[in-house]
């Protein structure tokens, strides 16, 4: 993909992953705005459907998007949308998917498991993606490519670590994601 220096480019990019898995967190500690969030208390009606047992300490949840933005270059702004992780809420992935060029999907290792159908719909909807594994405090740090070969993912699909409550390095994860965007389009 060629940047043309005397135009500004505002790229669509999903943030997305399973429940709790960091996307709130990524794109509050990356935006340059305030971002929108639209968390809301969990409550007993997500009894049954929200399982927190990854999650013990996890109070509230985004119940349709959250949106932030980073300026990467003159010529580059990524507008970022962030996915409920709930299965009852994939409708609003297909219209947060429209006009997405990519997504960056969080995986947390100890619930892999729990990325296949973030995974499918990512893939339905035709984006490019790459993987970003988020590290909690007190979790072990698997290998790279053991998540890669859990996860049944291609040599070309990115996988870098991160931990979405670090700006740098959640820059970083997104970067991984406009690069391998940029050589998949040029």
């Amino acid at each position: 993909m060629y940047l043309d220096p005397d135009v500004s480019h505002a790229v669509k990019i999903l943030i997305v992953g399973h429940f709790g898995v960091g996307k709130t967190t990524c794109i509050g500690s990356i935006s340059e705005i305030e971002p929108l969030q639209t968390e809301e208390e969990i409550t007993e009606a997500s009894e049954g459907f929200d399982d927190l047992s990854g999650t013990p300490n996890k109070t509230t949840t985004t119940v349709a998007m959250d949106f932030g933005r980073l300026t990467l270059s003159d010529q580059l702004v990524l507008y970022l949308f962030g996915t409920p992780g709930q299965e009852r809420f994939k409708e609003m992935w297909e219209e947060l998917s429209r006009g997405a060029l990519g997504a960056l999907v969080l995986v947390a290792p100890e619930r892999l498991n729990e990325s296949f159908p973030v995974l499918d719909l990512v893939e339905r909807f035709g984006l490019t993606y790459a993987i970003g594994v988020n590290h909690f405090d007190g979790t072990t740090d698997y290998p790279l490519d053991e998540v890669r070969e859990a996860l049944n993912l291609s040599d070309e699909t990115p996988v870098v670590p991160c931990d979405v409550r670090d700006e740098q390095s959640s820059a970083q994860a997104l970067i991984t994601l406009v690069t391998h965007l940029m050589s998949q389009l040029g």
